[in-house]
């Protein structure tokens, strides 16, 4: 074979061997971001999955977003479901795309934490009565309209909320019966009641990563179909 003909042959095999491109980014393929420069993703294979992976990104000046950190996370004990269709007791992840309003724990901020922080007392409650003035929102003490039964006494749960992101679903202008106190909080014996969920360590991480300066938010939702994270 001449020599021309090798270089050809070599040359044909390299291209035939070469895989296709990778994809973009997770980011890069959604639909909304929330504006911001940092984006937290919580992805579960399927509706029906009560365990996923947890990632978090920065976008650069360039625009390209630069995968930071990923964790194996959990998710409720019945699934993911559409945040909009979501029922209080149900035990499933709302999927939609979330403000982070601030952090909080039993244990103190882990050094570096930019977010307003708040520390979990004997007397903090998370309300979450339908029928409170209260509902959706840290109560200290626990408001006299909210029952106690209908309510988290926070310092009760020792591992999970050692540290803790506030999940903004619906935080704003809260729905009643939507349901009530999802947090990213860390992980507890096993699947959540609904909030996201993931090791001490990087919880901490993610507290540590986090600027309220440049308005992350939570992505939640499934690799594919209606949930799709894409899809957001």
């Amino acid at each position: 074979m001449r020599p021309g003909a090798v270089a050809l042959a070599v040359s044909s095999l390299i291209v035939l061997g070469a895989g296709p491109p990778a994809p973009p980014p997770l980011p890069a393929r959604m639909a909304d971001t929330g504006g911001g420069t940092q984006l937290i993703t919580a992805v579960a294979p399927e509706r029906a999955s009560t365990t996923g992976t947890v990632s978090w990104w920065d976008r650069g000046g360039d625009g390209r977003w630069v995968k930071r950190g990923s964790v194996p996370a959990r998710f409720g004990a019945n699934g993911l479901v559409a945040g909009a269709s979501r029922k209080q007791g149900t035990s499933t992840t709302p999927t939609g795309l979330y403000g982070l309003p601030y952090a909080f724990g039993i244990k103190a901020a882990p050094r570096g934490t930019a977010y307003r922080y708040r520390r979990v007392h004997r007397d903090s409650w998370w309300c979450q009565d339908n029928d409170s003035r209260s509902y959706n929102r840290w109560s200290e003490p626990r408001a006299a309209d909210c029952r106690a039964a209908e309510a988290e006494r926070l310092i009760t749960y020792r591992a999970q909320y050692a540290h803790a992101l506030v999940i903004g679903f619906n935080y704003e202008r809260p729905v009643r019966g939507r349901g009530a106190g999802i947090f990213l909080h860390v992980n507890g014996q096993g699947a959540t009641a609904g909030c996201v969920s993931v090791s001490e360590d990087a919880m901490r991480r993610i507290l540590t990563w986090a600027d309220p300066a440049r308005r992350p938010h939570i992505a939640v939702g499934t690799t594919s179909g209606k949930t799709a994270v894409t899809r957001l």
